[in-house]
C-alpha cells in the first residue's frame, strides 16, 4: 500500500467529530505557517504544500461521507 493510501485510510478511520477537529487544527496550522512564511520566519517552504495536500485529503473524505449520507437518504 502506498504512503498516500495509508494516510487516506487513517483519515477514513476518524469519526465525523474527529475529522472536523482535525480539519480545524490543520487550517489553523496552515494559517500560522502562511503568516510565518510571509514574515520570513519559516525556512521550510515544503510544509505549505504538505499542509495543502492534507487539507485536500480531509475535504475529500468529508465530501465522500456527505455523498454516502445523501445516497442513503434517497434510498429511504
Amino acid at each position: 500500500m502506498t504512503r498516500v493510501n495509508r494516510k487516506a485510510d487513517e483519515i477514513r478511520r476518524l469519526s465525523d467529530d474527529d475529522l472536523a477537529k482535525e480539519m480545524e487544527e490543520v487550517r489553523r496550522r496552515f494559517f500560522s505557517l502562511r503568516l510565518s512564511s510571509i514574515t520570513r520566519q519559516e525556512s521550510n517552504h515544503r510544509l505549505v504544500g504538505q499542509i495543502k495536500r492534507r487539507i485536500a485529503r480531509l475535504e475529500t473524505i468529508q465530501r465522500e461521507r456527505q455523498l454516502v449520507a445523501q445516497a442513503a437518504a434517497k434510498k429511504e
